[in-house]
């Protein structure tokens, strides 16, 4: 069962998450355990304090080493070898969450994803009690709450059974691969003189495979290059002609 533990100052946020679609599904299932913790629960004085004012003047406030220090030890335990819980903070100066990454964390220990909120967390905190930082994108939200949503889902959708097809996993954007999934259609055929293309109407498997590789990577090098390593590298050619054949593929009606 892959078990995820959040603290977070909004816990009420993941209540219909974790109650919708196929991470409502996986827990009702119990193929998952993912609780919310509220982090105010830890404090200690009246006012239920989690925050201050940052040495060294700035704006903002900055979540204090008190209630979360202890809060997180008590949710996974201090920090060290001994420790079966891996805590996560979601963070944008954290390390990037790949698909590579999400697999490698599905395979590991119970998980404790902690949802900074204001200027951040006293940088204690992430010495003395957090394992990793992780970002979900070069980019400012004003708490870790989505980020760590978007992280379980990641999660939870590599469980086996959950989305039914398990093939579905196999051939999606980013697995295995650094190439995106190219373009996809359904029923009607011809929709506003749109067609789909007829490689995929023909049942010829082999040739089917063929296109979509061709589209995954033609797709990948027009928006995303950066994905592809030198190994991969197309010839300005090979290029030009995966395009091409993308444009010729692709299929319009008169």
């Amino acid at each position: 069962m892959l078990k995820i533990d959040i603290l977070t100052l909004f816990p009420d946020l993941f209540g219909p998450f974790l109650e919708t679609a196929f991470v409502g599904m996986a827990c009702r299932d119990g193929a998952a355990g993912i609780r919310a913790h509220d982090l105010r629960g830890w404090a200690t004085d009246r006012h239920r304090s989690v925050d201050d004012s940052p040495y060294g003047g700035g704006p903002g406030m900055v979540m204090t080493p008190e209630p979360l220090i202890p809060a997180i030890e008590d949710l996974a335990g201090p920090k060290g070898p001994d420790r079966k819980v891996h805590v996560i903070c979601l963070s944008p100066q954290g390390k990037p969450l790949t698909q590579e990454k999400l697999e490698s964390l599905a395979a590991g220990p119970p998980l404790l994803l902690v949802c900074g909120r204001y200027e951040g967390l006293d940088q204690r905190v992430l010495d003395l009690a957090v394992d990793e930082e992780l970002s979900i994108g070069d980019y400012v939200l004003s708490g870790g709450e989505i980020p760590a949503m978007v992280a379980i889902e990641g999660l939870v959708r590599l469980l086996p059974g959950v989305l039914g097809n398990p093939e579905s996993i196999e051939t999606e954007s980013f697995r295995g691969g650094a190439v995106l999934e190219g373009p996809q259609y359904t029923r009607p055929p011809n929709y506003r003189g749109e067609m789909v293309p007829e490689v995929l109407r023909s049942g010829d498997h082999a040739a089917i495979d063929a296109w979509r590789q061709q589209e995954a990577l033609a797709r990948t090098k027009e928006r995303r290059p950066d994905l592809l390593s030198a190994s991969d590298a197309l010839g300005s050619g090979g290029d030009s002609q995966l395009i091409r054949g993308r444009r010729k593929t692709s299929g319009k009606g008169d």
